[in-house]
């Protein structure tokens, strides 16, 4: 059964925009926005458009039990940021950073590809993330 897409202003623009349904819902929905109170690691990253992510994450062993985004940009960061939260979650440490373009595109479908960037300042707030929290593990077990 194929779901009712809604047919509103901001929906028609982005779509008109280059926006496939799936990255529009993302942003519509902002599924994944949030911080999680008392997180094993949380980093924020500024891209040179002045984009800026935030993930929050609860780890569990060697796996990501619970992530979030915040971001404060457009609506090409903010999809391409809670696409990238929901491909992370459940995933070891290893399989979240190995999440690349190819995979995150696949999950938007299409966004307008002056908006790639957002894409991979997603990528590297993720990568950044999973780097400082294995350095602070580092740290603790020296």
């Amino acid at each position: 059964m194929e779901r009712e897409k809604p047919v509103d202003d901001i929906y028609q623009m982005l779509s008109e925009s280059g926006y496939a349904d799936k990255a529009i819902e993302y942003f519509q929905s902002k599924r994944n926005i949030g911080v999680i109170e008392d997180a094993d690691q949380v980093t924020d990253l500024t891209g040179p458009c002045g984009d800026t992510m935030k993930i929050s994450l609860n780890i569990d062993g060697d796996r990501i039990s619970d992530a979030k985004i915040q971001v404060l940009g457009c609506p090409g960061a903010v999809a391409s940021g809670c696409a990238l939260v929901s491909l992370a979650k459940g995933k070891t440490l290893q399989e979240a950073r190995d999440i690349d373009l190819d995979e995150l595109y696949r999950e938007l479908d299409k966004m307008p590809d002056q908006k790639v960037h957002c894409a991979r300042l997603a990528i590297k707030t993720l990568q950044k993330t999973l780097e400082q929290y294995q350095e602070q593990r580092s740290d603790r077990a020296a």
